[in-house]
């Protein structure tokens, strides 16, 4: 039913309890404050622990998985005064894409069985996909924290289904060990240090700082923030399983559904328009990210990190524009401060 609707995994595992060590890990990601300004990770605790607290009676979880880019997409153009959008989010918002299809199957396993009960979750429920996906055979977490799929990559969207169906794994579901191995490459690659072996700090995240952080983003990472003007790849860039190359199974391609949305301009990298983004307004920022993930961030977030990514790929125009930003009172105080500290640079 999952590869009839485009899935390009799925897998069957037991609804239970996580592992008690991945569970110790999470809470001790949650106790030193690497969840950053994401307090709703803090919430719901027994919840992300043990899945079937969601669902009276909850026997098994059906996960899936989107392919969102190809290991064999064409790397990014970077030109000067461009901010570069993660692959994630330069399409239509995955939550809308992939729920159509869940609820699609929540309905049709209804049909079949009358009894049961399910529940469809796309980030949408306090549940750590990436336990459950290992366990239903998608892929291992792999040092950068994300779901890697020998073949497929780490380009990849969870969602799953838990239901009170108890459904047995189809034989022909693997698990995978881990193929890390000695690799370090993400380690390496991070501009900001964030990454240590299976663990990720969101605060010094690129992705986080400039998706998730609301408020003022520490000087220390202007730099190293370079033209990702909202989310980064570059953990997943460098990762092997995501290399440009075909074994004997090929390279599976993108859904069509995650094409670069036309408010990105494709011969610029897929990215944004830095000096024009100095100048949105909440008009300008409704229209540009409809449909799309990025409309989660709010327009003086979108300003700040403009402004950032800006300030690295300083032009005569771009510091001109800086200053009047710095000087202008009206401004919101993130954006003006966020100038401020970027002419100090």
């Amino acid at each position: 039913m999952a590869q009839d609707l485009g899935f390009v995994l799925a897998g069957v595992c037991e609804a239970a309890p996580i592992r008690a060590d991945r569970a110790e890990a999470f809470k001790q990601w949650l106790a030193t404050g690497q969840h950053g300004e994401m307090g709703y990770m803090a919430q719901h605790t027994p919840l992300r622990i043990d899945a079937r607290l969601l669902l009276e009676g909850a026997k098994s979880i059906v996960m899936v998985a989107d392919q969102y880019a190809s290991r064999n997409d064409p790397p990014d153009v970077q030109t000067s005064g461009i901010g570069r959008v993660g692959r994630y989010a330069r399409a239509d918002d995955y939550h809308d894409v992939m729920k159509k299809r869940l609820h699609a199957m929540c309905d049709a396993l209804a049909a079949q069985h009358p009894d049961i009960a399910s529940k469809a979750f796309v980030d949408t429920a306090p549940v750590l996909e990436r336990e459950d996906a290992v366990l239903a055979g998608l892929g291992w977490v792999g040092k950068h924290t994300l779901l890697i799929h020998p073949r497929k990559g780490s380009y990849l969207f969870l969602g799953g289904i838990i239901t009170t169906l108890d459904i047995t794994p189809p034989k022909r579901q693997k698990h995978f060990e881990d193929h890390c191995g000695t690799c370090t490459r993400c380690i390496d690659a991070c501009p900001t240090e964030a990454i240590t072996p299976y663990k990720v700090d969101a605060t010094k995240c690129i992705s986080y700082l400039t998706i998730e952080h609301r408020s003022l983003i520490d000087p220390e990472y202007h730099k190293a923030i370079g033209d990702w003007v909202y989310g980064c790849d570059i953990c997943q860039e460098v990762c092997p399983h995501n290399s440009p190359r075909s074994g004997k199974f090929g390279v599976t391609k993108a859904n069509a559904a995650y094409s670069p949305r036309e408010t990105l301009d494709a011969s610029q990298g897929n990215g944004l328009d830095l000096l024009a983004m100095l100048d949105w307004t909440e008009s300008d920022r409704r229209e540009i990210t409809r449909r799309s993930a990025m409309k989660r961030a709010k327009l003086d977030m979108l300003r700040r990190n403009a402004i950032i990514c800006a300030a690295n790929a300083r032009t005569p125009e771009i510091e001109a524009r800086l200053h009047e930003i710095a000087n202008d009172e009206t401004e919101p105080t993130l954006v003006r401060k966020t100038a401020m500290q970027a002419l100090q640079a």
